[in-house]
């Protein structure tokens, strides 16, 4: 076994961690394990040990287990005093963060158990290798593993364990943390080393705050790409590198809806589909707060200069999400109003999101088929045409597969029978979401009326 840890975190103070060693299950069972990652994070391992390790049964050599600090702002209410509360951090592999998610109490689970149910165990597994696959920028599924316990959600559940691999966990809630304490020298180390670690070309605080809008404008572009709805945009949820993280209740839209939600918490819509961009600005704005003592010494100018950069981040997005949506047409450069009146056409005849766009490039008919408007379809499909399209790269952005909320359902609700064929089928065809499948065509459909899912939940 071989796990070439090098742990920066773990050097910072005592201020950002807490020491802590990962509980032991009963029972463990690797459900999978995902060997080309593996190799390329330079770890070498048995079955035998990749479920001892991934369950948390087992410290590989190297490891400095803790769990890190942060604060945030949830749902709009900043709580000064979160933390991992059931995710514990291995240490760095291959310039990765190796955290297990399900491992046990931390001094921040409060009241919880620390443990995770093994739905969202296979959930966060399936969309974020997914999100890999579409090429979006994503925290990766290392391995996931049955627990042989039972925890305790609304009714007992089978629990499970989640390795996660990022390239960091350090998120605007961390910068928060320190910033509402006022300990502007654990402020400064946390810049430095997040400049360090992600931005090397950044120089200064500001350079930071520019890179982490830029980055999460091209991030919420691409997601809206996909039809992907993240579900609890907290600034606790929202990472310093640009990756994708925290995969609760979320879920790809079927039917396109701008004010489509998934998340049972989520009762208000805040973080609904067409919200996400203005959400991304709240959040960065939030970011900003917390760095204006380190952007200037008189805080006129620290607003000034902070509020300069989070304009950057409108006309960043837009930048991004029409190029984003012009190559789903096929475009290199286009009009905005051919876009947008697609997807209101898409909102009025409440068409598939995902089928919309990929039949664009399998013919005409396949496209009207997804409208009851085919007068209004027919109009657009021939200004479209009008437009020179390239096919080849319609299809290349636009995927066949999704994890639509129905299968991933399916799964879960086979895995709790103890059934894990229909993940791993699920797993497969995703692995390959922009290539025809035919023998497996019955997962590009979006679901019946009575296998619509709602709700989603974070499982914590």
């Amino acid at each position: 076994m071989r796990f070439p840890f090098k742990n920066t975190y773990a050097r910072l103070p005592g201020e950002f961690q807490e020491k802590v060693t990962p509980a032991a299950v009963s029972w463990p069972k690797l459900i999978i394990y995902n060997e080309e990652l593996g190799r390329e994070l330079g770890i070498e391992i048995s079955d035998d040990d990749a479920r001892e390790v991934f369950s948390g049964n087992k410290l590989p050599e190297g490891a400095e287990p803790l769990a890190m600090v942060y604060s945030g702002h949830q749902f709009g209410h900043f709580n000064p005093q979160l933390g991992d509360g059931r995710a514990i951090l291995l240490g760095e592999v291959g310039g990765k963060d190796l955290q297990l998610k399900g491992a046990g109490r931390t001094p921040f689970s409060r009241r919880g158990d620390g443990r995770s149910a093994l739905g969202p165990v296979l959930r966060e597994y399936l969309v974020s290798e997914a999100m890999y696959q579409f090429g979006i920028p994503t925290t990766r599924a290392l391995a996931a593993v049955t627990s042989g316990e039972e925890v305790q959600r609304e009714e007992l559940e089978p629990g499970g364990v989640f390795t996660r691999v990022a390239a960091s966990h350090l998120r605007i809630g961390t910068v928060q943390y320190f910033a509402a304490r006022r300990d502007l020298d654990r402020l400064r180390e946390l810049v430095f080393y997040t400049n360090t670690r992600h931005f090397l070309e950044a120089q200064n605080t500001l350079d930071l705050l520019s890179e982490v809008v830029r980055r999460q404008a091209s991030l919420v572009a691409q997601w809206m790409g996909v039809g992907f709805i993240h579900g609890v945009m907290n600034t606790d949820n929202m990472s310093l590198s640009g990756e994708t993280i925290d995969y609760g209740p979320c879920a790809f839209m079927d039917r396109f809806d701008p004010q489509k939600k998934f998340s049972y918490i989520d009762q208000g819509g805040r973080y609904a589909f067409g919200n996400q961009p203005g959400i991304a600005q709240w959040n960065l704005t939030r970011l900003a707060e917390a760095l204006l003592p380190l952007i200037d010494e008189d805080d006129e100018k620290a607003v000034a200069a902070a509020t300069d950069v989070l304009e950057q981040f409108p006309p960043l997005f837009e930048a991004a999400q029409s190029e984003v949506f012009f190559q789903k047409l096929g475009l290199k450069h286009g009009d905005w109003a051919l876009v947008q009146s697609l997807l209101d056409l898409m909102e009025r005849d409440e068409a598939d999101f995902t089928l919309v766009f990929r039949n664009l490039s399998r013919g005409r008919d396949a496209f009207l088929e997804q409208f009851k408007d085919q007068a209004a379809a027919h109009s657009w499909h021939q200004r479209w045409r009008e437009e020179s399209p390239d096919l080849n790269l319609a299809r290349k952005v636009n995927p066949i597969f999704i994890p639509r909320n129905h299968r991933i359902a399916e799964v879960i609700d086979a895995a709790y029978r103890g059934d894990f064929s229909p993940f791993h089928q699920l797993h497969q065809v995703l692995s390959h979401p922009f290539k025809e499948q035919p023998a497996h065509a019955v997962f590009e459909e979006m679901p019946a009326p009575d296998e619509v899912v709602q709700n989603t939940f974070c499982g914590t």
